[in-house]
């Protein structure tokens, strides 16, 4: 296969998950919503059941406001408005976390929204990183796996499971070692780019571990690409069409992430060498570096400066979702760390309802003057 022809396949999922669902569906496989930002998906797997992405889309939104004010995140928004229309139906469950203020308004508007698909909730400490917190956690993930017992009949098994941890620890790797390729290879665009992470939602992780280890073979092959500005992008979503395509006409490459929907999926592994639900619970407890993570130190703002710095990047873009508190609270921190380190950064506001970014693209045609 050359690159295009695979990048047409994460395309192609990226773009129609509607599609995948129903191909789900039609193969008899039970499927469970996962919403954003954490969840145990490895559990969900080991069930024998498809975890498939509920990240809300780029629409109108009207039945979500009869339970959402306006000032709530419309990634939120949407994924309850896709819910009322029926665009979810035939789903065995969702797993809903509660990571953020909305997401735990979106938990308990769904149960009365849309009580045809049962709400799961995975309630995660604060204070992660005892044993007090990993024994918290491990608890939530015991609930989950008794009402996933209960919605779609079928049963856990701790075995099964360490083979699960087994995929997803596999599939984080390979998607490490393609964050990292795609630094050097500028030929593939922002809009590709994100077709890779953004598939990676809607499929079983190992076709999706299979698909990119075909693309970095092939780009192994291929070589490099002219030159564009390098940037470092972040966010708790950068996936809207209209944006990534100005990235793309003002010549910018996503030379690195920290994108809630992206990279910080997979930069920790479970420890194989524990029990399987104890080493999610270890895992969650080692997880950091995202505004939804309690850290007093934020420790994020570093990592971004440090992997900006690493990849060549010339500047930060952050694409600030509309009305999400954690990432707003976090950004005069990220501001703050990128002067002190002599990074431009420039702040995009996102909207799922948002279709005309011209105003962004004036923002991005000066980011780039300034870069150049």
């Amino acid at each position: 296969m050359s690159v295009q022809i695979v990048l047409e396949k994460f395309r192609a999922m990226a773009a129609n998950p509607k599609g995948q669902l129903d191909t789900y569906f039609a193969n008899g496989e039970k499927v469970v919503l996962v919403a954003p930002v954490y969840t145990p998906e490895e559990i969900i797997h080991s069930m024998g059941l498809v975890p498939m992405g509920a990240w809300g889309a780029d629409m109108a939104l009207n039945r979500a406001k009869e339970y959402f004010p306006a000032f709530i995140c419309s990634i939120m928004q949407s994924v309850l408005e896709l819910g009322m229309k029926g665009a979810y139906d035939g789903a065995s469950a969702i797993v809903i976390p509660s990571l953020c203020d909305s997401l735990k308004c979106l938990g308990q508007n769904w149960k009365y929204a849309v009580p045809s698909i049962p709400f799961i909730p995975m309630t995660y400490p604060q204070n992660r990183r005892g044993d007090v917190g990993k024994a918290f956690t491990k608890a939530g993930y015991e609930r989950v796996i008794a009402d996933l017992e209960q919605a779609t009949g079928t049963k856990f098994s701790e075995e099964k499971l360490a083979a699960s941890i087994a995929v997803y620890n596999e599939h984080n790797a390979v998607m490490r070692q393609l964050d990292e390729a795609l630094a050097t290879h500028p030929e593939i665009t922002a809009a590709q780019r994100c077709d890779i992470y953004k598939s990676a939602w809607f499929m079983r992780k190992e076709e999706h571990t299979a698909l990119v280890r075909a693309l970095l073979a092939e780009l192994d092959a291929a070589g490099g690409g002219p030159e564009k500005i390098k940037v470092l992008v972040s966010g708790v979503l950068f996936d809207s069409p209209a944006l990534l395509a100005i990235l793309d006409e003002l010549g910018f490459q996503v030379a690195a992430d920290d994108v809630a929907a992206e990279s910080r999926q997979y930069r920790t592994d479970t420890d194989p060498n524990l029990p399987p639900l104890e080493g999610l619970s270890e895992k969650f407890s080692r997880m950091d570096h995202c505004s939804v993570l309690y850290d007093v130190d934020k420790k994020r703002v570093d990592l971004i400066v440090e992997t900006a710095r690493s990849r060549d990047a010339k500047g930060v873009v952050v694409a600030l979702a509309k009305f999400c508190d954690p990432e707003e609270f976090d950004y005069p921190l990220i501001r703050k760390a990128c002067e002190q380190a002599g990074l431009p950064v420039v702040l995009i506001e996102t909207d799922r309802q948002t279709v005309n970014y011209e105003q962004a693209k004036t923002q991005l045609e000066a980011f780039r003057d300034i870069l150049a």
